[in-house]
Parts: C-alpha cells; structure tokens; sequence
C-alpha cells in the first residue's frame, strides 16, 4: 500500500517547480525536468521517498486523463482519416520490430517463449513521454506527429494479445489452458468494447444533460471524472489499458455539446498526475541494477535504441513519411513504454522471466525514456537547417477538430440567449463561421438538434474558451447576462489572447465602464441604446430632422458613457414656475394659439 506523508507532498511539488522550471528555460522540456526530479528524491537519490514503483502505479493515472483529452478533441471521422497509419504503419511496426528484437533475445539464450515477450515488450514505446513532447512543441497537428499517435495507438490495441501471450508462454499453463485464457480474454474485451460504444451512444448525452440541468459545476466535474475512471477501470479489468479506455470515452463525447466543459474539468488533473507519472518513473530507476550489470545495461540501451530508429525510418519512409519526418518520428519512438513495465513484471511473476532479467530490462526502459527529450533536442542535428520546407513540414495540418483557424477562425459567442442567438443569426447570413457558449443544457440541446454549434461551457473560464477555439478566433462576443461573469469572460479573453477584438453586452454605462476596463474594446449598453431607439423614435415623429435626432443622440450617448451614469442628467428645467405639466411639456411651436 502506497504511504506518503505531507512533507512527501511537499518534496515532490518543491523539486517539480525548480527542475521543471529550470530545464524549461535551458530548453530541454519538462519531462527531463521531472525526471530529474523523481530520481533526485527517490530511493537512489535523497532517498526521501522511497515507494516509486507504488506511486508510479497511482500517477499511471496521468496517462489515462491525457488520452482522454486526446480522444476528446479527435472526432470519429478524423480517426477514420488515420487508419491507414493505425492499421497499416502501426501494425507493421509493433509485428516488425517485436519479431526482430525477439530474434536477438532468443539468440543471445533466452527461451523462445520469453524471448517473444521481451520482443514484443521493448518493440512499444511510452505514450506518455512522446505525446506530451508532441504537444510541447506543439506538433501533434504536423505530418510527424499524426504518424507517431497512429503507432502509439495501435501499440494500445496491442496490449490485450501481449497479455494473452504471457499467459499461453507461462510455464505455470499447459497449452489447452492457455488458448482458453486468450479466447475468453479476447471475448470480455470485446464486449468491454462494444458495451462502452453502446452506452456512450444512448446514455451519455442524456446523463450529461440531466447533471448539467442542476447548474452545479462540482457535480458536473464529479460525473465527467466517474466517466474518464469508469470506463479506464472497466478496460483494464478485460486486459486492455486503461489509457485505450480513456481514449474511447474521450472518442464517445468528441462529438457532445459537453466537451469544452469536460475538458476544462478534466485538464487540470491531467497536468498534474502526468508530471507525477514522470518523477515516478525517475525514482523507480533501479541504479543498483545498474552498478552491477553496467556494461550490459549500456549494450542494451544503446541497441534499443539503434534498432527501433533504422526500423522506424524504414517503415515511415515505406508509408511515405518526407526523409526529415521520418527521422522525427523514429526518434520520438525509439524508446521502450510505461507498459513495458507490467509485460515484463508479469512474466517475471508466472516464471517466463527470471526477476533478475525482468529488472535489466525494466531498467533498460526507464533509461531511453528518459533519454528522450534529450534525443528530440538533439534533433537538429540530424535535420539540416532549411527554414522553407521545415515550416511547411511543422505547420499543422487540419488540427483534430478540422475547424477553421488564424484569420478566417470563428467568432466567439459567450452566452446562448436571444442576445447571443441574433449575433449567430447575423454570422450566418455573412458566411461568418461562429463557436457559441452557454451554460443551460436544454437551449444547447436545442441548438445543436438545429445544428447550431453551440456548447455547453462556463464562457467566463480560461480554459473553456480556449477549447471553444479562442486561440484561433477573429473575434469575441460576450452576450452574457450577468455583469460578474461578463466581466470574468473578459477578463479570461484579454489574459488568452490581449490582442482579440472584443465586443460586449452592457447592462448599462456604469457596467460598460466596468467592461471597458476589463479590456472590452467596445460594448453596447442596453438600458442606454433601448432608451435613446424609443427616444429617437418620438423625436422623428415630432418632425424632428434626422442630422438632429442623430446629434442629440450622440450627444446623450456620449455624455452617459463619460460619465459613467445609467441615466443621462437633465438638459433643463422643463416644468417651472408652477405651470401645468402637460403645457409646460409642449414646445412653443406645439402649444394651442389663445386670444384674438
């Protein structure tokens, strides 16, 4: 049972901000930097805290929320445009490179059986360490970056087949017993699969919007955790991992009005847990291993390493990766996976490996994970400088979502009420493509049954915006209701992006005023407008000139928001002197003629 103490706590936050800080300036990426951290206090370290393997399982966690926010912003007909690299690339990958370094395990002695595990076992590589390199460099969208998730994924289906075969290997099952394992591991995943698919498909939406239809944000938070958690437990417990249950539950609300929201839940848990995974995998880097079978541990990293890049670059050139992308990716993947860890753990425990074997090669992977980023740095030079076709090759093409972007992106819409349906009205007679917020369930369902794009989120929240695609946005309309949330939505907005325009519904000038200093660029004030329309109104049927309604109009107009005041002061006194109202209302050119 894992135990750590505050001070624990204390420890692994300090040492995470100072490396992680430190190497993000010296520009070799925080997963070095949280590596560094992790052996730094683990057990070869400081020794402070000296359950690595314990807290690794708990941090594995880190993982499963970041394949979730993978899977959330790649919808189904984008994963359907990858299969040729899922199904082709990436199952020649793991077959090819599990079958050659299979070959040299059997030949340097082990047993057939085992040396197929380890084959298979140091033919993956870590989705965590290379999918947040790719999001670091911003490089998930590129030609490179498409390769390298379609192989990490398809190294996710693998998972179930390798489990099965440790079980059919083991020296503790007979043959018969074996294939009957693999035939009912097999079955339970499969209908694992299509039980999530089917529930996904007819409940999901439903349970989303009856939470979302209390207005209670922890709540709404708590069932989009139960979600990610549920369904990754419900894989591992049919074999699969826990991060391919995340990535289907992430696929399942891809195309949900909820998804900005679940997402901005979600973020948060992922950041941290994923930087615990990587301090965890430091600490559980075996040294004393290492001392003892230096020279080997050596020979084995570097030929690691060496067979995956020259298999690697075959294949992505065969799939028709350009010379430099196929260097990216052979190096991005050239490393063993997190998962190597529990293949070679199992087998270690059913008798297919001996233990020590077991800890070299577990050793043997925690080393080129954490070589990684130092290999991505050293990338340069191996891909000479030509600024042209390395732009071209880092632009990222058609991003998960396939939206529009840069100075054709959409307009922001905060807020989904009748304010905020008329601007999406007047967006779509332009040909403006539009992303709208809001926060009632029911006007959302609505909206998207009409196939509006609308979705359900907190438009005053940062992290919501930027998944409603404010990164790209030519523009923000904040129609909210509420002054407060205006104001936050405003605030958040500027904080993103301080350049944006940015237009805002105003209750009135005092609260325009207030919007002007969150940085609003220009904004309406209701109360005003409304009274000056029905003024200008009166005004035009008293056969007033329009050069004279639109001056006095500027004029008041002016005054208020000057003066900061909801209501404009008096121009005179109209009624004086005790006459009757309704005369002194008159102009001298109205009033009745008396007299002669």
């Amino acid at each position: 049972m894992l135990h750590v103490t505050a001070i624990d706590i204390l420890a692994l936050l300090a040492c995470a901000i100072v490396f992680v800080t430190i190497f993000q300036r010296l520009g070799l990426g925080s997963v070095l930097g949280y590596l560094t951290a992790g052996l730094l206090i683990g057990p070869w370290g400081v020794g402070l805290i000296v359950e690595g393997e314990g807290l690794l399982h708990f941090a594995e966690l880190g993982v499963v929320f970041l394949l979730f926010l993978i899977g959330i912003e790649l919808r189904p007909a984008r994963l359907w445009m990858l299969r040729r690299d899922v199904f082709g690339l990436g199952s020649a990958q793991v077959m090819l490179s599990g079958l050659v370094l299979g070959g040299i395990a059997w030949t340097w002695g082990l047993a057939p059986g085992a040396a197929v595990i380890v084959g298979f076992g140091l033919a993956l590589s870590s989705t965590a360490i290379v999918l947040q390199i790719l999001a670091d460099r911003n490089e998930l969208g590129t030609r490179h970056g498409r390769s390298v998730f379609s192989i990490l994924l398809l190294q996710d289906l693998a998972v179930v087949p390798l489990l099965a075969l440790v079980s059919i290997l083991s020296t503790s099952s007979d043959a018969g017993e074996g294939w009957e394992a693999v035939a009912l591991d097999v079955g339970l995943a499969v209908a694992a699969i299509l039980g999530v698919i089917l529930g996904g498909r007819f409940l999901l939406r439903g349970l989303f919007r009856a939470v979302a239809g209390a207005r209670n944000h922890e709540v709404f938070a708590a069932l989009s955790l139960l979600i990610v958690l549920g369904v990754a437990y419900l894989m591992q417990a049919v074999g699969l991992s826990m991060a391919m249950g995340a990535f289907m539950a992430g696929l399942l609300l891809a195309e949900s009005e909820f998804r900005h929201q679940v997402r901005a839940d979600i973020e948060p848990f992922r950041g941290f847990l994923l930087g615990l995974f990587f301090m965890a995998v430091g600490m559980s880097m075996d040294f004393g291993t290492a001392m003892a079978a230096g020279p080997m541990v050596i020979m084995l990293v570097l030929g690691l390493l060496l067979i995956k890049v020259t298999l690697l670059y075959g294949l992505t050139r065969r799939f028709g990766l350009g010379r430099d992308d196929a260097i990216r990716a052979s190096v991005l993947l050239c490393q063993g996976g997190e998962f190597g860890f529990v293949l070679f753990t199992l087998a270690a425990s059913t008798g297919l490996l001996d233990r020590a074997t077991a800890q070299i090669l577990i050793l043997t992977v925690s080393i080129t994970m954490a070589l990684t980023p130092l290999m991505v740095k050293a990338l340069p030079l191996l891909i000479p400088r030509r600024p042209d076709r390395a732009m071209r090759a880092l632009a990222p093409q058609g991003g998960a979502s396939g939206e529009a972007s840069g100075p054709g992106g959409p307009v922001i819409i905060a807020g989904y009420g009748r304010v905020g349906q008329t601007v999406a009205r007047l967006m779509e007679a332009a040909d403006i493509p539009y992303h709208a917020l809001d926060l009632q369930a029911d006007r959302v369902s609505r909206a998207r049954r009409d196939g509006q794009r609308v979705y359900y989120g907190d438009a005053s929240r940062g992290d919501v915006l930027r998944g409603a695609g404010l990164d790209d946005a030519r523009a923000v309309v904040i129609t909210l209701d509420q002054p407060d949330h205006a104001e936050r939505a405003a605030a958040a907005v500027r904080r993103i992006r301080p350049n944006v325009p940015v237009f805002a519904r105003a209750r009135d000038p005092v609260h325009a005023a207030e919007l002007a200093r969150h940085g609003v660029t220009a904004s309406v004030s209701e109360a005003l407008e409304s009274s000056l329309q029905l003024g200008a109104l009166l005004l035009r049927d008293a056969k007033q000139t329009p050069q004279d309604v639109d001056r006095l109009l500027g004029d008041l107009r002016a005054e208020c928001l000057a003066s900061g005041t909801a209501v404009p002061p008096p121009v005179r006194a109209v009624v004086a002197g005790g006459a009757d109202p309704a005369q002194g209302a008159l102009t001298p050119e109205a009033r009745p003629l008396t007299g002669a």
